[in-house]
Parts: structure tokens; C-alpha cells; sequence
């Protein structure tokens, strides 16, 4: 009876995974997990054919620089491949250290930690402060990995309508009375809809209530602010952010995250977060890769001017198309379509023009806002946006 009961177990969810594997067979739906045979900055082959990228979150196309290369290659040498250990053991290096004094110097900030993976640095960046019986205001519009770093924490979430200031003024009224610390959890740059967070209003609701605010800034980082110091600079906010969290791969070009606060912030997710101390130190290439990426931001402006140079050409030729944007405000541009079918079949026409890009849909966004996700770089040549913009034109015929 056991050893029947036991085998049921086990077949209940092998066969959930069966049934979702075969839901996606006969849909025939295959726009994830493609393997890349080559790529060359913004020139990426698939099946054997030449595509642009148009999907990519290297914004300020670093990922081929030659003055990052050359540093991965020189770290490598020096250093090996890997630290093979944590941070917390046998894993911090010099190099470590170098990476988080310059970020912290960069995001004028005392400290700050470089982690295995942007998703873990945001999920610590909540876990790591708050707990049960604190209250957390959260943009509903958050990343899962700072949803994943709220129910690590187990404290109450209270969820305010995207972007709004006034709603969050509403919620903080009806439940911010308590004596409860409290943290306020919002993105720089919302990178499924490029919209910018109104952040003056919104921090400034959150201060009269004390709120800790924590702010994901992956998607602002590079490309907002002085040199591409991130949202918060470019609104000049940075007394009224708690913590700044976000990635190593998207414009500085490697893989890995970051938290920069003060120093007993730092030391304080050091000691206390589970991410921190049990995951491997980033390897020296990754390292090597974002400070070089770190010092080019500063010293080569042309990556940022070309950046929001390209966002402006690409979004005219989505406005002039009739093209539902969701009134993106950055590089992350979607094209909103509002049904999975839509989305399909836009996607694969785009594919067959030679134009990679990446579906989003429900419940990875809200219903009715299912879209093609679009990010542009500063390695898209006119010549590639022109022919992006005669693939959508022929995607919306394909409509």
C-alpha cells in the first residue's frame, strides 16, 4: 500500500511536467531557449541565418569592447578561471574589492557587495532587512526576484498600483500607522515597460512615512544619469534611497549583481543574508569585464550618446507604425499586441525578416498586455534599424 502510494506521488508530478511539455508541443510554440551559433556585437546566427538582435540588454555594447576583452583575457591569466569558493570562505579576491570600492564611488555610496547573479543581489537586498511583522510596499510591476525576496522575508506585503504615488499615499494611510518598519520596493527602470519610476514623488510619500526604500536599478544603470550612474542620480535622489541593487550584465557587460548602501547596511547583508554567504564568488573574468565596462562608461560618453541617439530613431519608427509601446521612456521598448496568438505570430514574421526578439506574455504581464520584448544598443547601425523597421511593418501586416 505504501510503495503504491509513494509511486502516485512520484507520478503526479512527472505527469504534470509531461502535460506541460505536451501543451507545448501541440501549440507549437518555441520562442524560448535558442541556442545563438555565432554572434558579433548586435549580429547574432540561428538556424544557420544571420539575425539582428534585438532582444539584448547589453545597452551600451560593451560586450565586445576591446578594452574589455582585453581585461577578461589578462584576469584570466592572472587569476584562473574561478575563485571556487564563497566570499565568506575562501573566495573574496583583491579584485573583489576593487570592483565594489569603484561601484560604490561610482553610485556615490560608502559600500558595496558584488554577488553570483543579479537576481540574487535584488532578492538579498529584501530578505536580507526586512522580516515578519515589518511592511512592505511593493510596485506591483516588480521583478520576480524581488518578489522571491519578499516571501523570503516573510514580512506583509501591501501592493500599490504601478507607478502611482497616489496610490501608494492611499495605502500608507489606511495601513502605515503601526509602529511596523516599513520598506518601500520599486525599479529604477521597469525593463517589461521602460517606463521610468516617477521616483521624487514616490520617495517622497514613502520618507514622511519612514519607509527603508530599496530600489532595482538593473535596467537604470548605464543608462540614466551622469555617465550612466542610474535613476537615482538622475533625479538627483540620492539621500532618499536606502539601497540600490541591480546587475553586472546588462551595461556593464558580465554577469553578476550588485547592492551598494552604507557601510553598515553592507556589512550588516554580509553577516545576516543566506544569499551572500553560501553562493560563489563571481569569477575573475566576470569581474574584470564590469570594472573595465565600469571605466569606459566614464571616460567614452559616445556609448551613451549612440544609445539614446538609436531609442529615439527606433521608437519613431514604432510610433510611425501605430505600434502600442506602453509609453516606454527608455531603451526597453515593448510593442504591446495583447493576446498570445498576436504575439506569435508578430514574433515568428519578425524572425523570418531576420529580427530576434523575445515574447512576453501573461502572466508574465498583465492580461492584455501580452508584447514582443524590445531592447535597443548602441551597436544597432542605421542600417539595421532601417531593416527593423521594414520587419515590423511586415510582422503588422502578417497581423
Amino acid at each position: 500500500m505504501a510503495i503504491s502510494l509513494f509511486a502516485k506521488n512520484k507520478k503526479g508530478i512527472l505527469n504534470r511536467c509531461r502535460d506541460d511539455y505536451a501543451t507545448k508541443m501541440r501549440l507549437k510554440y518555441a520562442p524560448y531557449y535558442h541556442a545563438m551559433e555565432f554572434q558579433k556585437d548586435t549580429t547574432v546566427r540561428l538556424g544557420g541565418r544571420d539575425m539582428i538582435m534585438l532582444s539584448s540588454n547589453d545597452y551600451l555594447g560593451l560586450s565586445f569592447h576591446p578594452k574589455v576583452i582585453e581585461a577578461s583575457t589578462a584576469a584570466t591569466r592572472k587569476w584562473g578561471t574561478s575563485t571556487n569558493g564563497a566570499r565568506s570562505s575562501n573566495g573574496s579576491r583583491r579584485f573583489h574589492l576593487e570592483l565594489e570600492e569603484k561601484l560604490a564611488a561610482f553610485l556615490g555610496r560608502e559600500a558595496c557587495h558584488v554577488h553570483a547573479a543579479g537576481y540574487l543581489a535584488c532578492m538579498t537586498s529584501i530578505a536580507s532587512f526586512a522580516q515578519k511583522g515589518d511592511i512592505i510596499y511593493a510596485d506591483k510591476n516588480i521583478h520576480s526576484c524581488l518578489w522571491d525576496g519578499i516571501l523570503l522575508s516573510k514580512a506583509t506585503v501591501e501592493r500599490f498600483s504601478h507607478n502611482s504615488p497616489e496610490d501608494l499615499r492611499d495605502i500608507l494611510a489606511a495601513t502605515g500607522g503601526s509602529d511596523a518598519p516599513k520598506m518601500l520596493v520599486v525599479e529604477g527602470v521597469y525593463s517589461m515597460e521602460g517606463h521610468i519610476a516617477r521616483l521624487p514623488e514616490i520617495t517622497a510619500v514613502a520618507e514622511d512615512r519612514g519607509c527603508f526604500t530599496v530600489l532595482d536599478d538593473a535596467h537604470g544603470f548605464g543608462v540614466l544619469g551622469r555617465q550612466g550612474r542610474g535613476t537615482v542620480d538622475h533625479f538627483g535622489l540620492n539621500d532618499k534611497v536606502d539601497v540600490i541593487c541591480g546587475s553586472l550584465s546588462k551595461s556593464l557587460a558580465s554577469t553578476g549583481g550588485f547592492v551598494a548602501a552604507s557601510r553598515d547596511v553592507i556589512e550588516y547583508m554580509r553577516t545576516q543574508s543566506r544569499q551572500t554567504i553560501f553562493s560563489a564568488a563571481i569569477s575573475p573574468t566576470q569581474a574584470a569585464c564590469a570594472q573595465a565596462s565600469l571605466a569606459i562608461m566614464q571616460s567614452e560618453p559616445e556609448h551613451l550618446e549612440r544609445l539614446w541617439s538609436n531609442t529615439k530613431k527606433y521608437r519613431k519608427i514604432l510610433h510611425d507604425l501605430g505600434l502600442d509601446t506602453w509609453g516606454s521612456e527608455t531603451p526597453a521598448v515593448p510593442i504591446v499586441l495583447g493576446s498570445k496568438e498576436r504575439v506569435y505570430t508578430f514574433w515568428k514574421a519578425l524572425l523570418e525578416k531576420g529580427v530576434f526578439t523575445v515574447m512576453s506574455i501573461a502572466p508574465a504581464v498583465p492580461v492584455g498586455k501580452d508584447l514582443i520584448r524590445t531592447a535597443i544598443s548602441a551597436m544597432h547601425t542605421d542600417e539595421q534599424l532601417d531593416k527593423i523597421g521594414d520587419a515590423m511593418a511586415y510582422a503588422l501586416k502578417r497581423l
